[in-house]
């Protein structure tokens, strides 16, 4: 268990509590309960000095003097700190799913498979920072740095996808990273075209149909 500071500026004014790390991450994706995340049932404009926020500032930041309600407003809007530990411990995620993409797919010249041992020397000579993007998002990125010391070849795949008009905004960002072209349909449907890792196309397609609800039309593209 580690106890951290969550803040939030409402009005000009800072906002901190302290909180249950796991528990506040927990309450960010949905799940979790405020009393369980909330430490210590007290708002302070700074915790390390122990000011606390007068009843009247709450009242006029937040509409209410609820400490629970307003702790649960700064965890979800406002920023939770994280330990050294935990940002270490996601960046080892993030490195063990990089290298078990690219063994999965990745060749050198010759076709051979790279071992997770040699990926893993090699990230870290590139000195690649991974940040909070998810890793599909940085791929393409970290591909490109590893080019430059190794010979390496990854598998991809090519589809065309038809997007609804309707869904175009909520899509681009997760095609962008991935689009060779483009045309807009007189309707206002985007068709596209997308060279995707072979092991991410999986993840690709169910983040689309969770948006789409299935509504995009797609098919393989070989040798066009």
């Amino acid at each position: 268990m580690a106890f951290v500071e969550a803040r939030l500026k409402v009005k000009g004014k800072h906002y901190e509590i302290i909180a249950d790390l796991d528990e506040a991450l927990k309450l960010k994706k949905g799940k979790g309960n405020i009393r369980s995340a909330l430490q210590s049932p007290s708002i302070y404009h700074d915790v390390k000095k122990g000011d606390a926020a007068p009843q009247h500032e709450l009242k006029d930041a937040f509409g209410t003097t609820d400490v629970f309600e307003i702790a649960k407003k700064i965890i979800l809007s406002g920023e939770v700190q994280k330990t050294q530990e935990y940002r270490d411990e996601e960046k080892e995620k993030k490195i063990k799913q990089v290298v078990d993409m690219i063994v999965r797919n990745a060749t050198d010249q010759n076709g051979r498979p790279y071992t997770s041992e040699r990926i893993k020397i090699a990230l870290d000579e590139i000195h690649y920072n991974f940040d909070n993007r998810p890793i599909e998002k940085q791929m393409q990125e970290v591909f490109e740095k590893l080019k430059t010391i190794i010979p390496i070849k990854i598998e991809t795949k090519k589809i065309e996808i038809i997007v609804p008009a309707r869904y175009t905004g909520q899509v681009y960002g997760i095609i962008q990273e991935y689009k060779e072209g483009e045309e807009w349909l007189s309707n206002g449907d985007l068709k596209t075209v997308l060279n995707i890792p072979a092991g991410l196309i999986m993840n690709f397609y169910d983040k689309l149909n969770s948006i789409t609800h299935g509504a995009v039309q797609s098919r393989e593209v070989k040798g066009e």
